[in-house]
This record gives structure tokens, sequence and C-alpha cells, in this order.
């Protein structure tokens, strides 16, 4: 009898490990097929699946931030309290999620500017790799311009400074990435805001690189409807000049609040693009905005950009500007802005000052403690002399 349940017990004991055998074994497979003993000579992080199981509490319904085209998004809590974003693959098509999913590496692992998302590391020991974020706390910017209670876009100067921080992250991809990247899925939703607010772009799943002197390639329509080239749908050729496309509608929603297709008051679908294009074209854009601008200067700013964002939407993709124009024509704009608010800042400094300057009496009561005797000094000082006077 002793005999028999040793064996049993020998039979579960082989099994287990067998098992565990047969795991390790799988994992060091994906790691492999997964590119890893490349990857673990680059300064990208390998997790472990059990590391990011934990750090998600095994992918909890309560961490889910998002949805994109090819997987899931979940937030996640490091051993070191790190906050970070996993991107998991849908359940779908592994081998075509596995192929999209080392796509989206092979770009995102040489990107480093500080508005795109940094990738943080990868998980290679499932058959499709887990891709590890930076955690972006504020959401997405098309978030913040259709929830009526955020309160970020009210002012003129924010939607200028994430205008311009996304056009610099979208020229560094086009212009300085080493090859070139067109994104390849502009929008709102792809536009994270951080802690102070800053822009970082993310979702690299329908990018592509391109040699330098390459001007575009030839593939299949990928991105969201509305914010797709029309010149791209027609001929599926992704250029450079897509991005810039997308990027001019981005800007139509931050100027007027509203999604590239949606209803007027009456109920009636219609084209926002087309409208805002009206709008510019006939003085009218103040028509369209959905913030007021405070002052005669920040309208002139308004203009500006509107009229950027018309040869953005051009139907011709050669006569668009280049991301670069845009980045550097929206830094102009915002540097002129700054300087405009702490000009009047200084202003009302001076004016301040210029009040009270004359005559600045402080008076500080001292007490002898040997005496108690309490006495007063006043001390008048002259900013305009700089001379201190006390009585």
């Amino acid at each position: 009898m002793h005999a028999v349940i040793g064996g049993v017990i020998l039979v579960i004991i082989i099994t287990i490990l067998i098992f565990i055998v047969c795991q390790r074994r799988k994992k060091e497979k994906y790691f492999r097929d997964n590119g890893g003993m490349i990857l673990k000579h680059q300064r990208i992080r390998i997790f472990s699946e059990t590391e990011l199981v934990k750090a998600t509490n095994n992918y909890d319904n309560s961490q889910f931030l998002g949805e994109g085209g090819f997987g899931s998004v979940y937030k996640g809590v490091l051993a070191d309290n790190t906050l970070v974003a996993v991107k998991k693959a849908k359940d779908v098509d592994k081998a075509r999620m596995n192929q999209e999913f080392q796509h989206e590496i092979g770009i995102v692992s040489q990107v480093n500017h500080k508005n795109v998302v940094k990738l943080l590391g990868l998980c290679l020991e499932t058959k499709v790799p887990l891709l590890v974020y930076e955690f972006v706390s504020n959401g997405t910017l098309h978030h913040h311009i259709h929830d009526k209670r955020s309160q970020i876009l009210g002012s003129w100067k924010n939607r200028l400074r994430i205008a311009t921080e996304t056009a610099l992250a979208l020229d560094y991809l086009h212009s300085l990435a080493d090859p070139p990247i067109i994104h390849g899925d502009v929008k709102s939703m792809n536009i994270l805001l951080d802690d102070h607010y800053t822009a970082k772009v993310s979702d690299f799943g329908a990018s592509v690189l391109i040699s330098p002197n390459q001007t575009g390639i030839g593939s299949k329509i990928q991105g969201t409807f509305g914010y797709l080239d029309p010149e791209y749908l027609m001929t599926g050729n992704l250029t450079a000049k897509s991005d810039v496309y997308s990027f001019g509608v981005v800007l139509v929603e931050l100027l007027t609040g509203e999604k590239p297709t949606s209803s007027s008051r009456d109920g009636e679908k219609r084209n926002i693009i087309q409208y805002f294009i009206s709008s510019v074209e006939d003085n009218q854009i103040v028509q369209v905005l959905n913030f007021e601008p405070a002052d005669d200067d920040e309208m002139e700013e308004v203009e500006a950009v509107a009229g950027l964002v018309k040869r953005c939407l051009n139907g011709s993709g050669l006569k668009r500007p280049t991301m670069k124009v845009v980045a550097e024509e929206l830094a102009r704009l915002k540097k002129l802005s700054d300087n405009f608010w702490a000009q009047q800042g200084n202003e009302e400094t001076e004016c301040l000052l210029g009040e009270s300057s004359s005559h600045t009496s402080y008076e500080i009561s001292s007490i002898n403690m040997d005496q108690m005797d309490t006495y007063t000094v006043h001390t008048t000082f002259d900013i305009e002399r700089g001379s201190t006077v006390s009585i």
C-alpha cells in the first residue's frame, strides 16, 4: 500500500517538474523568437511575465486604461513603486499581433524625445511581447477637449503650448529620428498629457520607417476615420504630409472643441474640416471657436494658427507645409505669447511699485526685555532714490 502511495506521489512530482520545464522552455523560446538576445544588449529593460502580472494585479479591470487597434493598456505599479502602462495584445490572431508588436518595438525602441511616450521595457516570455511604457497620468487630449469638466484648455496659452509640443514631437519623428518615422495615426486620442499637462505622442502601431530620401511608402490603409489624409485614402501612399494633414485635424478639434465628424445644432451631420476652412476664408474664425480670446493680441495668434491649419489641410500633400515648418511657426507664436504675458506681468509689477514707491512705510515694534518698554521704529524707504530714513 505504501509503495502504491509512494508511486503516485512520485508520478505527481515528475508531472509537475515536466510541466515547469516545459513552461520554462516555452518562455525561453518566446524570448528567442521575440528577439530577446538582441534586445538584451540594448538599453531596454526586460521584464518577467510574473513581474507584470503582479504589477497589474493580473490585468484586473480596475487597472484598465484603454484599448487601441492592436491591444489593451493596463496601469501597473512595479516593485519600486514606478507607475507604468502595460500594452497587452488582444486575444485574436496571435501571429498577426506578434508581427504588429514586433513592428512597434522596432520603432519605439529607438525614439527618444520629451514629447514622445517613452518605452521603458518589454516582456518577451509571452507569445506576443508585452510593451511597458511610462505612465502618463492626465489622460488623452481628446478627453480634455470633449469633457466640459476639464479646465486645462480654458486658456489659449495652454492650447498653443500643447499644439507646439505635439508639433515638435512629430517634427522629431520626421526629421531627426534615424531612420525617419511616419506616425500614421495622429489624433487627439494618441496625444497624452502628463502630470504637468505636457503633451506626449503615443501609439506607434500604424507607424512606418522610411529612408531619409524616401517621400512615402505604399501600405494598407490604417488610421482613424476623420483624421485620415484624403490623398492617402485615394493612393494608399503614406507620407510625412499625411501626418501633417492629421495634425491639422487635431488643431481644428483643439480650436473648435468639435470632433472631426460631428453634428450641427439642428442635428445634421456636417464636415467640421470644410466648415473650419470656409470660416478662415471668410474671416469668420471667431464663430467656430469654443473659447473666447482674451484680447486682440490673442485673437491675432488664433488667426495665425487658423491660417496655418488651413495650409495643413490642403487636399494636395505637396502644397502642405512640412512638420518642421509647422513646428517652427507654432514655436514662434508661442514665444510671442510667452513674451506678451511676461511683459504684462512686469507692467503690473511696475504699476504696483509705482503707486507705493514714494513713501513705503514699515512699522516694526521692538521690545526691550530688560525694562519691558516698547518702542516703535518707523522706516521709510524711497525706492526711486534708493535711500532709507529711520525715525
